[in-house]
């Protein structure tokens, strides 16, 4: 006679996949001996980290020729075209506010009413505290606009890359991915155990000599790019790279963070901008902070892999669920985008015309397709700083991207265009850049100089 199965098999069994899943692995022994302690008490002190030490030198060098520190800044108002800090008013080209959907009527009246309605917090994952309406019925329109069977939301737009592809991926797996993808996407590569491997961006002829090379030695492979890079302001041949990931046979993952209410004609993004059938990608993610004016992160696709995420994935199980104003203010945003497609188009008009005028100065705008990230090129971290001090100093606020965050030889200013942007803010700004730049190459031994004699 066979013994019956305990009635708790099933749950047992289920909690086990969960955690194991989760990353949670059983208690290594501990050691016979446990280490000897540092002899030397400063190694605990903060100040001896090699990065801050880094950044001391930084500040150090910014200080001895007058830079002020370009980062951090207090905005009295608003993210958007303009901005006021310290009580001055700056034409402003470092927010993602693109479409200019930031404190609309509709995205604003949306976020009160859920407010009014369930406040300010979800109070603990969705796991835990279940779901809000707001949360349904977000992800019903994105998983819409994508065309896909299902969607989900989470709380951050880094921890989405992160913690979807930590999930997705594991040790025997391999992951092809743009050298310049976002942070996010190589730490959730790092995560997963997974292979990594880099292919020169935008370069498919190097992506598909890695796959002819190296996918018959792994399981499961994911292909990830960005719909609009975030410093390059460039887009991927989605059509090639759906070739190649069926060809040899991998997911493809798009991060449309930037690409959402920017590319296509109505901003539906890149898959209306490349003119193809949107569930061709197996995996589209996005970010609530740039078009659709929250906060927040968004992984739309079939059904099976949206399931498996609500159980799977740590920065969903584990993390609070979406601030119910937040939710809200993302849906309207998106319905906002999709019924005035004007502003997709005066975005387009912004950026062109910077563009325009940015190549008529002279200025290095790389690959940029002139839509909502144009960057200046200026080949230097301490050109790059000065240049914005110098631009700040005359009421235009826009960021440098330097070294780490960008090859040493690639040091610029990021302008990030909004459909409110005025021509003449944008003429204005173009020729004081060029006027600056100018003045700042030709004094820059004069940098040189002071630097060598006080160091």
């Amino acid at each position: 006679m066979t013994q019956s199965p305990r009635p708790d098999g099933g749950r047992a069994a289920l909690a086990g996949f969960v955690t194991n899943r989760l990353g949670r692995t059983p208690p290594r022994p501990a050691p016979a001996r446990a280490p000897e302690p540092a002899q030397n008490p400063s190694v605990l002190s903060f100040e001896t980290l090699p990065g801050y030490r880094e950044l001391k030198l930084q500040r150090s060098a910014a200080d001895l020729i007058g830079l002020s520190n370009p980062f951090f800044h207090v905005h009295e108002t608003k993210a958007g075209a303009t901005t006021r800090i310290e009580g001055r008013p700056f034409v402003n080209f470092s927010s993602y506010d693109y479409l200019g959907l930031n404190g609309h009527p509709k995205v604003s009246d949306a976020a009160r009413a859920a407010i009014e309605a369930f406040g300010t917090s979800s109070s603990a994952s969705r796991v835990v505290a279940g779901e809000r309406p707001g949360h349904l019925s977000l992800e019903r329109a994105l998983a819409e606009h994508y065309g896909t069977e299902g969607c989900v939301v989470m709380v951050s737009g880094h921890a989405t890359n992160v913690t979807t592809i930590g999930a997705l991926l594991e040790p025997g797996d391999v992951i092809y991915h743009d050298a310049l993808s976002h942070n996010s996407i190589v730490t959730g590569a790092q995560l997963s155990g997974a292979q990594r491997r880099s292919f020169a961006h935008n370069d498919l002829e190097a992506l598909e000599t890695l796959l002819q090379a190296t996918r018959h030695e792994h399981r499961r492979a994911l292909i990830v790019v960005e719909g609009l890079y975030s410093m390059d302001g460039d887009a991927p041949d989605i059509v090639g790279l759906i070739a190649l990931k069926q060809r040899y046979n991998a997911w493809l993952m798009v991060d449309e963070a930037h690409g959402l209410g920017v590319l296509g004609r109505t901003g539906a993004g890149l898959f209306e901008h490349a003119g193809i059938d949107p569930k061709s990608v197996d995996i589209w993610m996005g970010t609530m902070s740039k078009t659709m004016s929250a906060c927040g992160g968004y992984i739309c696709g079939p059904a099976a892999l949206i399931e498996y995420l609500k159980c799977t994935a740590g920065g969903f199980v584990y993390s609070v669920g979406m601030s119910p104003p937040l939710a809200a203010a993302a849906e309207a945003a998106l319905a906002v985008m999709r019924a005035e497609p004007e502003r997709v188009e005066r975005l387009r008009q912004n950026g062109r015309l910077f563009l325009d005028c940015a190549r008529k100065h002279g200025l290095d705008t790389g690959f940029s397709l002139g839509l909502a990230v144009i960057p200046v090129i200026v080949g230097d971290s301490l050109k790059s700083v000065t240049l914005s001090d110098r631009l700040y100093k005359r009421g235009i606020n826009v960021q440098p991207i330097i070294h780490p965050a960008v090859p040493e030889r690639a040091s610029r200013l990021r302008f990030f265009m909004t459909s409110e942007h005025t021509a003449e803010q944008i003429r204005d700004t173009v020729a004081a850049v060029a006027e600056e730049l100018a003045a700042i190459e030709k004094g820059g031994s004069l940098i040189e100089q002071l630097l060598a004699k006080r160091g």
